[in-house]
C-alpha cells in the first residue's frame, strides 16, 4: 500500500504552506476601529443594495413584515460563516477558494466549478439595471415602463462603464471599496433612519420589530410562512439577507488585501494606477507558539468586531428601516418586481411628501444601487483573478508577473459580457436568478468550509464544535429555501 506522503493542503496539486511568524495585531481604541475593520463594511455596502433595498421590499409589501424572521436568522448564520471563512485566511493568507481548491479531486475541477458559480451569480448586471431604473426616475419622474426598455438600457450601460472607470483609480482597490461603502453606510442607514423616525407609524414599528421574530402582533400568533408566498422571490431574500453566496466567500479575498493576519504576508492586487505588487502564489502557516496564539486572539478580535459590530448589526438595520418605509408607503400586495422597482418608493413618496422628497430617494436609491453593482463587478473580478493565479502557473508569468495584467483583463471581458447581459431579461429577473444561485453557492461553501477549516488547517487554529455544527444548520437551512424554491417551478 502507498502513502500519500505529501503535506495534507498540497494533496490536490498545489504547493504546500510555508512556516512564517503570525504578524502583530492592531489594537485600536475608539474611532481607530474605523480604519482597522473593513471587509464586514464593504459586505455591509453590497448586501444594502441587494436584499435590503430591493428584494426586501418586494417581499414584504406583497406578504407581510413578519418574514423579516428570515433575515434575522439568514444574518445570524451568516455572520458565523463570515468568520469561519476570515478564519481561514488569517491562518494562511489565502483566499478560501485557494482553501477549496486544496481539496480532492483537485486544483483544476475545483477552480472550475466556483468560477462557474461566481459567473452564475455575479455575471449578471442586475443592479446596473435596477439603478438606472431610480435614476429615469430622478430625470422623468414617472416610473418606467415596457416602451422605456430602451433607456434603462442605456442609463444601465453608462453605469456599469462608469463602474470600470472606478476601479481603475487609485493605489489598492480594497481601500477605494472601503471608502465608497463607509460612505454608502453611513448616508443611507442615517437617511432611512430619519425617514423613518418621521413617517413610520408607531404600529408599522412594532409589526418590524415582532416580524424580525416571525410574530404577527395583529394576529397575535407566528406566520413563519404565509399562503401564497412566491417561493423564488422568498428564496432570493433569504439568500440576499446580509451579503449573500459569492459575496460571503469574498470576504476572504477582501481580507487578504487588507493584511489581516497572514494576508500581510500575501500581498493584494493593485489598482492599475498603483505600483506593481508581488502576491504570493501560495499561502503560510504558522508554529502553535504562546506569542503566536496571543496575536492569532488578537486577529480574532479584529474580525469579531468586523463582523458582529458592523455586518451583522448594520445587516440587520439596513433591513428593517427600508422594510418599514415601503409598507408605510406602498399598499399591501403591491407587485413592485417591474422596470420600476427601485424608484417605486420614490414615487410613493413624493406623491404623498412632495416631489422634492421623493426626488431625493429616487437619487438616494441609484447611489444605493450603483454602488452595489460596483462591488458585485469587482468582486466577481477579483475572484476569478485570484483563481487564475493559484491553479495556472502560466498566468502568473504573464506580462511579467503582474497580477494587475490578470485582473483588468478578466474586468474588460466581464464588461463586454455585462452590456450584452443587460439585454436579456428585465433587472429583477436577473436579480432573482442571482440570488438564487447564491443560496445554492451557501449550500456547497458551508459544507466545503466545514472541510477545509477542519482538515487542512492546523488543530490550534480549528473551530470550535458549536461553530461545525452551525456550519451545518446554514446548510440545511438554505438547502431547504432552494428545495421549496425548485418545488414551486
Amino acid at each position: 500500500m502507498v502513502t500519500d506522503r505529501r503535506a495534507v493542503e498540497a494533496r490536490s496539486g498545489l504547493d504546500p504552506w510555508v512556516f512564517a511568524e503570525l504578524p502583530e495585531p492592531p489594537r485600536p481604541r475608539g474611532l481607530e476601529w474605523l480604519g482597522v475593520v473593513g471587509p464586514g463594511v464593504i459586505a455591509l455596502g453590497l448586501s444594502i443594495g441587494s436584499g435590503e433595498f430591493l428584494l426586501g421590499p418586494a417581499v414584504f409589501v406583497r406578504h407581510g413584515l413578519t418574514l423579516l424572521w428570515v433575515t434575522t436568522v439568514a444574518v445570524i448564520l451568516q455572520t458565523i460563516f463570515n468568520l469561519e471563512v476570515m478564519r481561514y485566511t488569517l491562518a494562511t493568507g489565502e483566499p478560501v477558494v485557494t482553501g477549496f481548491m486544496r481539496t480532492r479531486p483537485g486544483s483544476t475541477i475545483w477552480g472550475f466549478v466556483y468560477t462557474v458559480l461566481y459567473l452564475l451569480q455575479y455575471g449578471w448586471p442586475a443592479f446596473a439595471g435596477t439603478a438606472a431604473g431610480g435614476l429615469f426616475f430622478l430625470w422623468m419622474r414617472q416610473l418606467p415602463d415596457a416602451s422605456d426598455a430602451g433607456a434603462i438600457y442605456a442609463i444601465g450601460v453608462g453605469i456599469f462603464l462608469a463602474v470600470v472607470a472606478i476601479l481603475s483609480i487609485g493605489r489598492r482597490i480594497v481601500r477605494t471599496l472601503e471608502i465608497v461603502n463607509w460612505v454608502l453606510v453611513a448616508t443611507t442607514l442615517g437617511a432611512f433612519s430619519v425617514l423613518a423616525l418621521l413617517f413610520v407609524p408607531s404600529s408599522v414599528w412594532l409589526s418590524g420589530v415582532f416580524g424580525m421574530t416571525g410574530f404577527d402582533p395583529t394576529a397575535g400568533r407566528f406566520v413563519l410562512l404565509p399562503s401564497g408566498a412566491d417561493l423564488v422571490l422568498l428564496t432570493a431574500l433569504v439568500a440576499y439577507s446580509g451579503a449573500g453566496g459569492a459575496a460571503n466567500l469574498l470576504l476572504s479575498n477582501w481580507a487578504r488585501d487588507k493584511g489581516y493576519g497572514m494576508g500581510a504576508r500575501a500581498g493584494y492586487i493593485p489598482a492599475a494606477m498603483g505600483e506593481k505588487v508581488v502576491l504570493a502564489e501560495t499561502g503560510f502557516t504558522f508554529a502553535a507558539t504562546s506569542d503566536a496564539m496571543r496575536r492569532w486572539r488578537g486577529w480574532w478580535r479584529v474580525v469579531h468586531v468586523d463582523q458582529w459590530g458592523v455586518f451583522a448589526c448594520g445587516a440587520l438595520l439596513g433591513m428593517l428601516l427600508p422594510a418599514l418605509l415601503y409598507v408605510t408607503f406602498l399598499p399591501r400586495g403591491s407587485d413592485i418586481q417591474g422596470l420600476g422597482i427601485s424608484a417605486a418608493l420614490a414615487s410613493a413618496v413624493g406623491a404623498q411628501a412632495g416631489p422634492m422628497l421623493g426626488g431625493a430617494i429616487a437619487f438616494l436609491g441609484g447611489w444605493i444601487l450603483f454602488k452595489t453593482q460596483l462591488d458585485n463587478f469587482e468582486g466577481v473580478v477579483r475572484a476569478l483573478t485570484d483563481i487564475l493565479w493559484t491553479g495556472s502557473p502560466r498566468a502568473r508569468t504573464w506580462r511579467g508577473g503582474d497580477v494587475r495584467a490578470i485582473y483588468y483583463a478578466v474586468m474588460v471581458t466581464l464588461a463586454v459580457w455585462g452590456v450584452i447581459a443587460l439585454r436579456l431579461a428585465q433587472p429583477i429577473v436577473l436579480l432573482k436568478l442571482s440570488a438564487n444561485v447564491a443560496g445554492v453557492i451557501l449550500v456547497i461553501a458551508s459544507l466545503h468550509l466545514l472541510y477545509v477549516n477542519t482538515r487542512l488547517l492546523p488543530a490550534h487554529v480549528r473551530p470550535e464544535r458549536w461553530r461545525r455544527v452551525a456550519l451545518l444548520v446554514m446548510a440545511m437551512f438554505y438547502a431547504t429555501f432552494v428545495g421549496l424554491s425548485l418545488s414551486s417551478l
